[in-house]
């Protein structure tokens, strides 16, 4: 789970030649993105994405709308990680889209804040920005996650570009990757694979523990693990084993080596190229299992 430790593991692990939010956004404005990180250039030639509301039951939520030029296509839901949507995770969902899907990457915090979570002046980690993120995360109640990935469904399957008759996925980062878990229980029908990339909590000894509801759920999954993460929670990733074995649903569940907590994202500190890709191929992979 992302907080003040595992910035501080980042902070001790830090390599000097990753790139932060700021630079990742100053990268992309100036077009330098295709050398830095071809993966993440899509071309417009290959995508069709527009700025979209959402209306749910808590307001209207902005999110980004990607997806190819022609078909109809399996519909993702991309939830960000803690700070929240933003130049990093468009890109990432322009990525996901040209591999053939239709994409919907949200603000989480809609709530509370348009666009992005924390303005740029606003350094992270620091203080200030965790006594913002903390505010609008509270308000993520169990509740008001189901309620959230019911609309944003609602959302992608009245859109023309989306495929209502094969299975739908959802990706979640960070603190959204037990949103994901959550999302396919509440939807079982609908949900068909899930992933998680360095997600927080997702097996405790809380009755209301998310892995909990695997049970409810028809969703094959991967749960990628940050090796910080599994040091100082060792218990989830066989409690997510367990849970999957006895709702007999596939599920990769791994801890992805000589990694630190956020370093799937490439605006993260803590970004590990290598693994970040192997886990996007492994995600790619599930869902071309199972979207169909």
């Amino acid at each position: 789970m992302c907080d003040e430790k595992t910035e501080l593991d980042i902070q001790q692990n830090l390599n000097e030649s990753t790139l932060n939010r700021r630079d990742f956004n100053k990268l992309l404005a100036l077009g330098g993105l295709a050398l830095s990180f071809p993966q993440f250039a899509i071309s417009s030639d290959n995508v069709q994405s527009k700025d979209v509301i959402v209306n749910t039951p808590s307001g209207n939520a902005d999110a980004y709308f990607v997806h190819p030029h022609k078909g109809k296509h399996p519909a993702i839901l991309m939830w960000p990680d803690i700070k929240g949507l933003r130049p990093a995770f468009k890109q990432m969902a322009r990525r996901l889209a040209s591999s053939g899907y239709a994409v919907l990457v949200v603000n989480p915090f809609y709530r509370d804040v348009t666009g992005l979570a924390l303005p740029e002046e606003i350094s992270f980690p620091s203080k200030k920005a965790w006594d913002i993120l903390r505010g609008y995360r509270k308000r993520l109640t169990t509740n008001a996650v189901t309620e959230d990935a019911k609309a944003f469904f609602a959302f992608l399957d009245k859109q023309p570009n989306v495929n209502t008759n094969v299975g739908a996925a959802a990706m979640g980062y960070c603190m959204s990757g037990a949103f994901v878990m959550r999302a396919a229980a509440e939807m079982p029908d609908r949900l068909k694979a899930i992933a998680s990339f360095h997600g927080g909590g997702l097996a405790t000894d809380t009755q209301d523990s998310p892995h909990h509801t695997v049970v409810r759920s028809k969703a094959a999954a991967l749960h990628a693990i940050a090796e910080n993460d599994d040091a100082k929670a060792p218990e989830m990733k066989k409690l997510l084993k367990m849970a999957y074995n006895q709702a007999q649903l596939e599920a990769e569940i791994e801890v992805y080596e000589d990694t630190l907590h956020g370093w799937c994202p490439p605006d993260s500190r803590a970004y590990n190229e290598k693994q970040a890709d192997r886990a996007w191929d492994r995600a790619l992979e599930l869902f071309n299992k199972h979207l169909v």
